[in-house]
């Protein structure tokens, strides 16, 4: 039931105009980036040839790519995730979807793999464009995929904490800037961290834990946090979705 729930989800959201314009918008911007750092890194490559253990490709042209992704996933996120409950609940079909005959928990795992479904296709278009860089030089493939890796467990952090926000409130448009609000606090929570003290703060920050993946280190720390992460806005979102069924 709960792949019925994702399949239903993840076509429904190639049947709405904003995942056709949201596709179209981070393609474009993802595409000026990657080709503006191509020339960068051609204007530059001859002062790289002279230098010792001299930064390649992947650090000057995929890890910023990468990194740009992040932030304009950050901000698009919201949009896709607002919808995902408070629709349902604004359209008043939540109490007809919590009577049918599943738990609540497979509404809300299925809801959430078929947004992860739409989000890998997302990422798969990104990887797409520094892969075709294999074709003329050679790339890191370690930290390609340690990127890509942290990329998808950022996004599907983003995701989590989308679909609890979406529960709090019928309306999608305050689920969309609460989502929003709570990203970029968790992505710059650490942003004026300068001491030991702070040490609590760097722990919580998603850009943290993203920069490490991206610089191709692959700790269990990383992975544990986001996947701590995840459990965790989801299972929030089930508590909540619970308390209104009983509340109703």
């Amino acid at each position: 039931m709960i792949f019925t729930i994702a399949k239903k989800e993840f076509r429904s959201l190639f049947l709405s105009p904003l995942a056709w314009v949201i596709l179209a918008v981070i393609q474009i911007i993802l595409a000026w980036s990657f080709f503006t750092s191509i020339d960068v890194f051609f204007n530059i490559q001859s002062e790289l040839s002279t230098m010792p253990n001299a930064p390649g490709v992947t650090d000057l042209i995929i890890s910023p790519l990468y990194e740009v992704a992040s932030v304009v996933l950050l901000m698009i996120t919201p949009l896709l995730t607002m919808r995902l409950i408070s629709e349902e609940r604004r359209n008043a079909t939540m109490s007809l979807l919590l009577s049918a005959p599943v738990s609540i928990s497979e509404i809300v795992i299925g809801k959430y793999l078929g947004l992860l479904f739409f989000i890998c296709t997302i990422l798969l278009l990104i990887i797409l464009m520094p892969l075709s860089l294999s074709m003329g030089t050679e790339l890191d493939y370690a930290k390609l995929f340690s990127g890509a890796l942290g990329l998808l467990l950022i996004i599907a952090a983003f995701s989590a904490a989308g679909i609890y926000m979406s529960s709090l409130t019928e309306n999608p448009m305050i689920a969309a800037i609460s989502t929003f609000g709570l990203l970029l606090l968790l992505w710059m929570i650490n942003v004026n961290s300068t001491s030991a003290g702070d040490n609590t703060l760097s722990y919580l920050s998603l850009h943290t834990h993203f920069t490490a993946m991206l610089r191709g280190i692959l700790n269990t720390r990383d992975i544990a946090y986001f996947l701590l992460f995840i459990i965790g806005f989801v299972t929030l979102t089930i508590r909540q979705l619970e308390t209104q069924r009983l509340q109703s």
